[in-house]
């Protein structure tokens, strides 16, 4: 497996959605360095975000209302430098494709203009009650092509099964 290069803060795209994120006394193990699952937390924290401010989509409601799930299927991260007690945080999803039943993005998180960690992570969109797949709903499907080319990223769709 190659290990990923380090971007800069300032090298991913302009239009991308940023949002902030403080590494709290919790999030860290005893040696005052953040506990790997505790990015995953903080990558969803953000997803949440990305839905609520950029995508125009209620996160809660599309799961508690209209019983679609959103749960990651594929999920890796590349550690890059570790991140500390204190630290204010930039995470920023990218949206690498969107297929028929799930999409995957990239989320970079950042301390300045250093990356410490990047996250390669794949969504597949659920009926809950069933625990079945289910096409991305097509209001979402518009949303995330739309984001994917405000960050200046051919729109990369794969024809739905």
């Amino acid at each position: 497996m190659t290990r990923p290069s380090a971007i800069a803060a300032s090298a991913l795209p302009a239009g991308a959605f940023r949002t902030h994120a403080r590494v709290r006394f919790g999030d860290c193990d005893p040696a005052g360095i953040v506990f790997f699952p505790n990015w995953f937390v903080m990558a969803n924290a953000a997803i949440e975000d990305l839905f609520q401010h950029r995508l125009g989509i209620d996160f809660h409601a599309l799961h508690a209302e209209r019983g679609i799930g959103t749960g990651f299927v594929h999920a890796s991260a590349s550690f890059m430098r570790p991140g500390l007690m204190g630290d204010d945080v930039i995470l920023t999803p990218l949206i690498r494709r969107v297929g028929g039943a799930s999409y995957a993005f990239d989320l970079h998180i950042h301390r300045g203009e250093e990356e410490l960690v990047r996250l390669d992570l794949v969504t597949a969109t659920t009926h809950l009650a069933s625990r079945t797949s289910l096409p991305i709903p097509p209001d979402l499907r518009a949303a995330l092509l739309r984001y994917q080319a405000e960050c200046g990223a051919p729109a990369s769709q794969e024809t739905p099964a």
